[in-house]
């Protein structure tokens, strides 16, 4: 499981034998969620036990760093 960064107490990561599209895994605080890249922008796909202001920073995270997100994944599976 290559992780990318933490922040805010959340390791972003992907696993090892991912698929498309590109997307990221956050986890941390008891709380899960999944982000795809849809059109140049990672959108929510699947969160458990995540509150709203955490939601918050995780997507901000995301969108500041989105273009390392890419690099790491296209490093990683396009070997």
């Amino acid at each position: 499981m290559p992780e990318i960064f933490r922040f805010y107490g959340f390791s972003f990561f992907f696993y090892s034998r991912e698929h498309e599209p590109i997307h990221v895994h956050v986890e941390g605080n008891d709380g899960y969620a999944v982000y795809d890249l849809d059109d140049g922008s990672f959108v929510l796909r699947e969160k458990q036990n995540i509150k709203a202001n955490d939601q918050k920073k995780i997507e901000s995270v995301i969108e500041e760093n989105k273009d390392i997100i890419v690099k790491r994944w296209k490093e990683h599976f396009e070997k």
